[in-house]
């Protein structure tokens, strides 16, 4: 027998769905899994009971999801935890058990449109898109539906150039969010502020900083790892040229794409 101190680890929980402010209620984790991990659960069931202790006033209750593409990926070992598994707190979704993508809500159909293979995906995103025109009756909501349509596929066909993927669907990618995500999370806003009267040095090299850090993110999700060569390039480029390459990177795909645009510029 002996008195141990546990060492709190720094977790980093995948999605928290927390009710709203001032209203004590259920608070949900969800984690999604499409690589095995033979200590998921571990790391689920830690982050989220460490988490729920940290902010027991809060929350009444908590539920747990783990979506996975298919069984196999589920962790081998879960004796430990199948008392846990088995109960009404946490819910297992299998993506590929889910049922025929058209006849499936919506909802559900984005969801198994994620593991379908490509010979197959795009008769299907177009088959989701033409379903979104008849039965979803709020603009915002249509938005929302196309855009998370055209981030399915941009990812899903990352060797294919944007031109590429917009005749795939049928529609203009300028128009949905996974294109205007370069822009809007801050490159043009920053260059404009930078022309105002007034503009210290020091912001203007934080934008910069910024807009460089967004260039790498958006290229690590698009082509891959930069190289430190790379990486250190990208970091220099001006403000100007860095808005120019978030918007031109959509149409990368391979790393030459980049050394080539990099060279031209």
């Amino acid at each position: 027998f002996d008195s141990v101190a546990v060492k709190e680890p720094k977790f980093e929980i995948d999605g928290v769905f927390l009710p709203p402010d001032g209203n004590p209620g259920m608070i949900y984790f969800c984690e999604v899994q499409f690589q095995k991990d033979e200590r998921l659960y571990e790391r689920l069931f830690g982050e989220a009971f460490l988490y729920f202790y940290r902010n027991r006033d809060r929350y009444s209750n908590w539920q747990a999801v783990v979506i996975y593409p298919s069984r196999s990926i589920e962790q081998s070992d879960i004796q430990p935890y199948q008392a846990l598994l088995n109960s009404h707190q946490v819910h297992r979704v299998y993506l590929n058990e889910l049922g025929d993508i058209r006849e499936s809500p919506l909802g559900i159909a984005l969801m198994v449109l994620t593991i379908l293979k490509e010979e197959q995906a795009p008769v299907e995103a177009r088959y989701l898109l033409e379903r979104v025109k008849t039965e979803v009756a709020s603009a915002e909501t249509s938005r929302d539906i196309i855009d998370t349509i055209a981030t399915i596929m941009v990812y899903k066909f990352t060797k294919l150039s944007r031109r590429e993927v917009e005749a795939m669907l049928g529609l203009r990618l300028e128009e949905t969010q996974v294109y205007r995500e370069a822009k809007e999370e801050g490159i043009l806003q920053g260059r404009q502020e930078g022309r105002q009267e007034g503009r210290q040095e020091g912001r203007q090299e934080g934008q910069q900083q910024e807009a460089a850090n967004l260039v790498r993110r958006l290229l690590r999700r698009r082509l891959g790892n930069l190289s430190d060569a790379m990486t250190n390039r990208i970091s220099n480029l001006p403000l100007s040229v860095l808005e120019d390459l978030s918007e031109a990177l959509l149409d990368f795909t391979s790393m030459d794409d980049l050394s080539a645009w990099l060279e031209s510029h």
